[in-house]
């Protein structure tokens, strides 16, 4: 079989079962069958249940925790190298361990760099992800890397929600880059809210750069881990004089008091995809956007040796 008319193949991790079947649809395939074998301690063993000799493997499966799913999907690679596959590409909604990005203190690991070195290792020829904690994190591959936005996404949310007075804002530095970006595409103002920590996922103080005077404001971030900084930026904002304050962010951890911090803070909806399963029965003001037709789409042109640039909005 030439590579142009190369077959394709898509298995997905056990938890994110959801999001990979919704991918398959989109495709135009069905998903292939594992068999997972478990031992009483708990190991676990994938087993693909179809040849894939010669062909493009797509496998689907984002890294949360807990680390089996990172380990389970090392696991896969494996044994699709093991099986014969021509190309084994790991489609990663969510890429685990990314705020690991550095080493910002002494003695710290910098775990994205080894997820990055697991995967190539296990034998994974192309990676497949969104909205990345750190962009430089693509320099951490010697393999292609496709790294997908999100924004293809929430953009179209927002005008189609045709939402007046727009403001797009950051929660921290780290993120104006970001949202200069979407205000860019989107004809808003840009603010910037400025915040102190002394750990991790505790806020000492915050403050904000622009004006959101009547504004409706919307928080731009790549993930909600605790919901801590985004609730207190949209409580800083209100405060300000906004009219309205939304969320938008790509992977929702949604850890500790996540839910309550959100159903209980001055956001009036928070808008995320589904790169990561959510309980999005906790909270009535979580919106979930899926983000299968985007890598569904991506995964085609890739496997049609096709241009993917135009699917890069930010």
């Amino acid at each position: 079989m030439s590579d142009n008319h190369q077959a394709s193949y898509l298995f997905s991790t056990r938890t994110s079962k959801v999001l990979a079947e919704k991918i398959a649809e989109f495709y135009g395939q069905n998903l292939g069958k594992i068999n997972f074998q478990t031992f009483s301690d708990g190991e676990f063993e994938p087993i693909l249940d179809e040849s894939v000799r010669g062909g493009r493997v797509f496998l689907i499966g984002s890294t949360f925790p807990p680390a089996d799913n990172l380990l389970e999907l090392l696991l896969m690679i494996d044994a699709s190298k093991r099986a014969s596959a021509k190309n084994i590409t790991v489609v990663l909604p969510y890429y685990g361990l990314a705020r690991q990005d550095r080493k910002d203190q002494p003695r710290a690991p910098i775990g994205a760099k080894l997820v990055a070195n697991l995967l190539t290792a296990a034998g994974a020829t192309r990676v497949m992800t969104m909205d990345l904690h750190a962009d430089q994190i693509q320099g951490f591959f010697e393999i292609p890397v496709d790294h997908l936005y999100a924004s293809t996404i929430f953009i179209d949310y927002v005008l189609k929600n045709n939402i007046q007075d727009l403001c797009i804002a950051s929660p921290d530095m780290g993120g104006a880059k970001r949202a200069k970006n979407y205000a860019g595409h989107l004809g808003a103002d840009v603010v910037i809210a400025y915040k102190e920590r002394k750990k991790a996922n505790v806020i000492e103080d915050m403050f904000l750069i622009g004006d959101v005077t009547d504004k409706n404001v919307i928080l731009i971030d790549d993930m909600i881990d605790t919901a801590g900084t985004l609730c207190k930026a949209a409580e800083i904002i209100m405060e300000k004089g906004a009219k309205s304050v939304r969320a938008m962010a790509t992977h929702p951890v949604l850890s500790g008091d996540a839910y309550k911090n959100i159903e209980n803070s001055k956001l009036l909806e928070v808008i995320v995809t589904d790169s990561i399963p959510i309980k999005n029965n906790l909270s009535s003001k979580i919106k979930v956007l899926s983000c299968a037709p985007l890598f569904a789409d991506v995964m085609k042109l890739v496997h049609e040796h096709k241009s993917i640039s135009d699917k890069f909005i930010i």
